[in-house]
């Protein structure tokens, strides 16, 4: 039985992760094009603590974030051994980094996506409102921080408890820009809910779209919850799961490709927040 927690597809094949197993998994269609087949799988050094997300760097080699805190990303090869990790976790709080980096990491828990048309490696943090835009084909390194800072945490029995925001929940790197899910709900509001016997819906209502050296561009407010995004920019069109139904999948058409009706809503485009940024 193959169990998946992240997908990625490289336009010939799909690659999955499951964490539990620290495997990734290489699926191809069968000739007959109506089931898919295990080509290849990928057991992790057990020098990377649990992956939770990973992007196909090139065809020898994957990213996959550093959960130890010791650095931001560990290059891995095809046959899933460590080959060096690269970067720093961004955080002002220099004596967490240097004292308590495992929950630190914890807290700066990310997702990722990379472009290899551009070289450009992206993060966002599932706390806090940080996005990261790595362009391995110069070497620079750009932080945006948003409004509500770094991830914000307390740290118990050596684990990085939140107690600020739930932030991103998921990014692409297309070829002009970065769009990312936002959902910015504090934790004390969700807390309070539950006392109150109020389930809030589940993902963001917003989605912001960066260029890729990081500038805000635009903010689209939805009439869903969602996770996860699909973007086609050349069709206008944003495919996005929405878990909290029955019928997760979404398509929204954000420009003036869409020239059929459509009974799906058309996402509003309102300005985009302000953010302060540094370059490193």
């Amino acid at each position: 039985m193959l169990s998946a927690e992240k997908l990625r597809w490289n336009g010939n094949f799909l690659w999955t992760l499951d964490s539990n197993k620290s495997e990734l998994t290489r699926l191809g269609f069968a000739s007959s094009g109506d089931s898919l087949l295990r080509l290849e799988a990928v057991s992790l050094d057990e020098e990377l603590l649990r992956a939770l997300d990973f992007v196909q760097y090139d065809d020898s080699t994957f990213i996959i974030p550093d959960y130890s805190g010791d650095s931001r990303f560990c290059l891995v090869s095809r046959q899933g051994k460590l080959l060096r990790k690269i970067g720093t976790i961004p955080t002002t709080n220099e004596d967490t980094l240097k004292n308590a980096r495992p929950a630190l990491a914890q807290a700066w828990w990310s997702f990722i996506d990379y472009n290899p048309r551009n070289g450009v490696l992206a993060a966002v943090t599932q706390l806090g409102e940080v996005l990261e835009i790595y362009n391995l084909k110069d070497s620079t390194h750009i932080v945006r921080i948003g409004p509500n800072g770094e991830p914000e945490f307390q740290i118990a029995q050596g684990y990085g408890i939140p107690t600020g925001i739930m932030g991103f929940s998921d990014i692409q790197v297309t070829d002009s820009a970065i769009y990312v899910v936002f959902q910015g709900r504090a934790f004390k509001d969700i807390m309070q809910k539950a006392k109150q016997g109020i389930n809030l819906p589940d993902g963001g209502q917003y989605i912001y779209v960066f260029s890729l050296e990081g500038k805000p561009l635009r903010k689209y407010v939805l009439d869903h919850y969602i996770h996860g995004i699909s973007v086609d920019e050349q069709k206008g069109i944003i495919i996005a799961t929405d878990v909290n139904k029955d019928e997760p999948i979404i398509e929204y058409r954000y420009h003036s490709a869409a020239k059929e009706k459509t009974h799906l809503v058309r996402i509003k485009n309102k300005p985009v927040l302000s953010y302060d940024d540094s370059v490193m």
